[in-house]
């Protein structure tokens, strides 16, 4: 079928390589290779340069994989329609989230999500904000779930789903645990513990830090919650990062919380999606249980 054909050659673009496309497809390389060459013969023209580490579009095949991706997007509308004639919910849903929402927020979600609709194949990415942000921008994801500031606004999808608060967050024994709230004045010359830039949390935390005048004495970086986490618990530094992540170690008494005299401190989640690609059914009711779970944990939290 010339849509299998199709998904074969966009997947091969995206992933810039073969072996990546065949073992995302759960095909063969062999396999993969062959549908590309079928292709070519069948229009005549080289679609695709190839080396050793990556796939470059030729002129055609740039043409070929814009009209591609609209083709497969109309066949996917036409499938849902005709599953939606016995009100079947079905295609596939490809979402990124940031590292927070997508370890605290999108498993318990997903878990509902799947079992509502169990024909819906779901494919998760998770990485920063700032990686989400541009794989929304790409076409490579149907949706984003990210929080702070958007790189790209003509992507959102207002109003944001969900407020995340924000903590201070330090050793047990750490000398500014044992007071009662501080000024942000008195956070002069700590040791940090950061994520990565483009991370979401790391803007949040840089942001802080500038808004409050404070300077750093020294800083450590870490591309994960976790790794920021037991930085933390192992004496390192403070770092700031939402309270879903820290939950069970405040509750533990692994980390304790410096509270800001003051200061309201949280974030938006926000959902990216970009508005020229067609709105699935498996794409708006995944918007619309995201909406109501967290209004639910909103009003449960009160």
């Amino acid at each position: 079928m010339i849509v299998d054909t199709l998904k074969v050659f966009v997947t091969v673009v995206e992933q810039s390589h073969f072996s990546r496309a065949a073992e995302k497809l759960n095909l063969s390389q062999p396999g993969v290779s062959l549908h590309i060459r079928n292709l070519e013969n069948e229009l005549g023209s080289k679609l695709l340069h190839r080396t050793s580490k990556h796939v470059k579009l030729t002129e055609a095949g740039s043409i070929l994989y814009q009209r591609a991706k609209q083709i497969l997007a109309l066949y996917e509308e036409a499938k849902e329609e005709i599953h939606l004639l016995r009100n079947e919910v079905t295609g596939s849903l490809t979402i990124g989230a940031s590292f927070t929402i997508g370890e605290y927020v999108l498993p318990h979600l997903l878990a509902d999500y799947t079992m509502d609709y169990p024909l819906v194949d779901v494919y998760v990415t998770i990485a920063n904000t700032e990686e989400i942000s541009r794989g929304v921008r790409a076409n490579e994801l149907d949706l984003g779930l990210i929080e702070g500031e958007v790189e790209f606004p003509e992507l959102l999808v207002a109003p944001p789903f969900a407020k995340d608060e924000m903590v201070l967050v330090a050793p047990n024994d750490y000398p500014l645990c044992s007071l009662a709230p501080i000024e942000p004045k008195e956070l002069q010359d700590q040791v940090w513990v950061f994520r990565e830039t483009g991370s979401g949390t790391r803007a949040y935390s840089d942001r802080f830090i500038m808004e409050s005048g404070l300077r750093v004495k020294r800083s450590f970086v870490f591309n994960s919650n976790q790794g920021v986490k037991e930085a933390v618990m192992a004496g390192l530094g403070i770092a700031v990062l939402s309270r879903r992540v820290i939950r069970k170690e405040l509750a533990s008494g692994d980390l304790s919380e410096i509270a800001i005299a003051g200061k309201k401190m949280t974030r938006d989640f926000s959902i990216l999606k970009d508005p020229k690609s067609p709105s699935t059914m498996a794409v708006n009711t995944f918007i619309r249980k995201l909406r109501e779970q967290e209004k639910t944990n909103a009003a449960g939290s009160q």
